[in-house]
């Protein structure tokens, strides 16, 4: 069992997180993040585990604590398969955050049912399965953390990207939904919803989309990782004792 202590310089020795997609992207920034707060930090990804291996790695040889492990967090089997490894190994979990994701662009005319379903079985079934299987040890230790990843497109919506947009709003529902049936508990759901992020998923867009984009924005450029990864370490902490059902828009004021 680790020892639970939130020191003055917000560092949070000994807590136990699970998250879900960390490998890559904003999933990747926040296993970091976390680490160097000093957390026992257990992360999960599907496809990339020469990425996961080596976050891992470079997380033990600081002197850290990191543990990857292959999860498809859209299979219930497998998702109690690593909820219960971590449990068994580290004792409890202190947070949880769904980051795991997938995106597709196109006309809503020509979507077909199965991209639908895949976009929907990864975004808002994998939240879904992991919180499920993770909720019980929170509830019985009247405490836990859970942040959702979701989207700004959750929020207002993007033209050729309906699943996705659609998807993320679920996810923004889910929380605000079991925030109020997790709260006599002590147990703490909130939703941050990034703008648009140097990550992965930007990789299609050419310069002149991407300028564009960071000219919608009203910070005038686009956001890190890192910036999601430092409010998911903030919404965690005890600074954030009082804050649950919140959506927090981390988009440069790009929806303003």
């Amino acid at each position: 069992m680790y020892e639970i202590r939130q020191g003055s310089s917000g560092l949070m020795f000994g807590k136990v997180v699970l998250i879900t997609g960390g490998s890559r992207g904003i999933g990747r920034a926040i296993v970091r993040k976390f680490s160097q707060a000093g957390c026992s930090v257990h992360f999960c990804y599907k496809n990339s585990e020469n990425e996961a291996n080596s976050l891992a790695s470079e997380i033990v040889r600081s002197g850290g604590v990191a543990v990857a492990y292959r999860c498809d967090v859209t299979d219930r089997e497998q998702v109690e398969r690593m909820t219960g490894e971590v449990l068994s190994s580290a004792g409890q979990i202190d947070v949880l955050i769904n980051n795991a994701g997938i995106a597709s662009a196109g006309l809503f005319c020509d979507l077909c049912e199965s991209d639908w379903n895949r976009i929907f079985d990864v975004n808002v079934k994998g939240v879904f399965n992991v919180t499920q299987a993770v909720m019980g040890d929170m509830v019985r230790r009247k405490q836990g953390s859970i942040i959702n990843i979701a989207s700004v497109w959750g929020e207002v919506g993007a033209s050729c990207e309906v699943a996705y947009s659609a998807s993320k709003a679920a996810v923004i529902g889910f929380t605000k939904a079991l925030a109020k049936e997790l709260g006599p508990s002590g147990v703490r759901v909130n939703c941050i919803t990034p703008g648009v992020i140097e990550t992965d998923m930007l990789g299609g867009l050419g310069v002149a989309d991407l300028s564009a984009l960071a000219e919608m924005t009203a910070l005038c450029r686009i956001g890190q990782p890192d910036e999601i990864a430092s409010v998911a370490l903030f919404l965690s902490g005890e600074g954030a004792s009082f804050i649950t059902g919140q959506v927090l828009g981390v988009n440069g004021g790009f929806p303003l």
